[in-house]
């Protein structure tokens, strides 16, 4: 079944200063789904553009940064209120850019609203000066903003990654200038201008372009902060970039997140099957905190390979995201539906043997269309690409394990550590967890189903630097300035 949605065909503008400003040329945005069908139209924006959008942040934060907690927060409550109101008109924009089903789509608003509105709930007592009175005198610690953020955001969740910067950035006293992903700008950009429309001129900009965009957001002078999520090879570049200037960086990178199911783990809880499935094939499997590796304990393998299946032929139906039915969509593009083809078809060559899962409910489309159809990869090496690997997308190998030290050298030796689960008794699977490494480990769930916006987000080693959501979130985007009124003046072993 086909479902067509609104075929009105959405351009977007650079935001600079408060105005549309436009460039001498655009991209076209296809529907992953229907790559003929053209969604929309983004803008080619020129260095010297990014350049000015840059200055603007900088001159309005002169002012912004005065501003009361009060009025940032009131402001903000208000772009949400307008998101909220213009939910379904994103949603469908969202998934007609990206492919994410219409359940999935409305998830991401939910998730993104979550973390806007708990920024706005904690921001006046988390951005709070703490007052230190003591023998010598006093202190006061006073969180300042740090000027002007650059943001780059991600295809994969392009609204809730982009309002994860907004959010706090803003309410902290900073401005900022977003660059949205190519793959998917529209929606995020709409999204970004609504939230615009509730502050000052140069409070957000928004900028779109390849490379020499980029650079300059991460390289120019008045740039004091870079937030970026994506991917580890790109963030090495913006590393270098920003080390002229040493600004602060809060990066959200890659991850290849592991699944260990424990002895004790009930393969026959429906329910929990029915969550890991979920687990990794959320969001076609482009989730940087979607569980790309399986292990499983050797003593229920067999078994839990069989309801695996069993779970997974239930809840994966391939289809048009337009389609209620549909629980998975194509993938975002072309790019990287080679890339996870090439890491399937060479587990096959390598001897490991291919599941297909779940019903394709339109053949025409799915042919048409970027679809992968959902893999389950097994007889695997552990050292094999298709498990060392992110694959990002609709497939995942599972592999047995005999005991704990051996799982956990598997899950450590890996050079990201951005989440993991663990699943079986609680007891277990804590006391497993501890010996981990990872930024979030969960317990008998995974990836956006165990996520709380209340508490810290982001990984270990190639997995990024710094933490996202939570207090933390909000403290990221702040300076410590310590005021110290000290009692004694004279210190007693400096000589008169």
């Amino acid at each position: 079944m086909t479902i067509q949605a609104d075929q009105e065909t959405v351009t977007v503008e650079a935001f600079i200063n408060g105005q549309h400003v436009k460039s001498l040329s655009q991209l076209a945005k296809e529907n992953p789904a229907n790559p003929t069908e053209i969604v929309g139209y983004f803008p080619v924006t020129t260095k010297e553009q990014a350049v000015t959008a840059i200055e603007a942040a900088s001159g309005a934060f002169k002012t912004w940064k005065q501003t009361s907690i009060d009025e940032r927060i009131t402001r903000m409550r208000k772009a949400i209120e307008k998101i909220k109101a213009a939910e379904n008109d994103i949603v469908h924009l969202l998934s007609r850019e990206h492919g994410k089903p219409l359940y999935d789509a409305h998830g991401e608003i939910f998730v993104s609203l979550m973390w806007m509105e708990f920024a706005c709930n904690e921001a006046a007592s988390v951005l709070a000066d703490e007052v230190h009175e003591h023998d010598q005198g006093k202190t006061i610690v006073s969180y300042d903003p740090i000027g002007v953020v650059a943001a780059i955001s991600p295809w994969n969740y392009p609204i809730a990654l982009s309002t994860i910067k907004i959010a706090p950035a803003l309410l902290a006293g900073n401005t900022i200038v977003l660059k949205p992903s190519p793959y998917a700008p529209l929606a995020a950009a709409k999204v970004a201008e609504i939230i615009a429309s509730e502050f000052p001129a140069g409070v957000i900009n928004v900028v779109y372009g390849d490379a020499d965009v980029g650079v300059e957001l991460t390289s120019h002078p008045l740039v004091t902060k870079i937030a970026f999520t994506g991917g580890t090879a790109t963030a090495k570049h913006i590393i270098k970039a920003a080390s002229e200037t040493i600004k602060d960086m809060t990066l959200e990178l890659g991850g290849n997140d592991a699944a260990i199911f424990l002895e004790s783990f009930d393969v026959h809880d429906e329910r929990a099957m029915r969550r890991i499935v979920i687990s990794n094939f959320l969001t076609t499997g482009q989730i940087c905190m979607i569980a790309k590796r399986v292990y499983v304990h050797r003593s229920i393998y067999n078994e839990f390979v069989e309801k695996y299946i069993e779970a997974a032929n239930r809840w994966i139906r391939i289809g048009d995201p337009f389609d209620p039915n549909t629980t998975v969509g194509p993938v975002n593009n072309s790019k990287q539906r080679e890339y996870v083809n090439g890491l399937v078809e060479d587990a096959q060559k390598r001897g490991a043997k291919v599941i297909p899962l779940g019903q394709i409910l339109d053949r025409n489309r799915f042919e048409q269309g970027y679809y992968l159809q959902p893999t389950l990869v097994l007889d695997c090496d552990a050292h094999d690409p298709i498990v060392v690997e992110e694959q990002f997308g609709p497939t995942v190998p599972v592999l047995p394990f005999d005991d704990e030290e051996q799982v956990i050298k598997l899950h450590n030796e890996s050079i990201y550590g951005l989440t993991s689960s663990v699943w079986g008794k609680e007891e277990d699977a804590i006391t497993l967890a501890r010996q981990l490494e990872a930024g979030t480990t969960m317990i008998n769930t995974a990836a956006v189903q165990g996520l709380d916006v209340q508490f810290p987000f982001g990984g270990f080693k190639q997995s990024g630097i710094g933490r996202e959501y939570g207090a933390e979130g909000i403290l990221t985007y702040t300076e410590k300035h310590v005021i110290n009124v000290p009692k004694m003046l004279d210190l007693p072993y400096i000589p008169e």
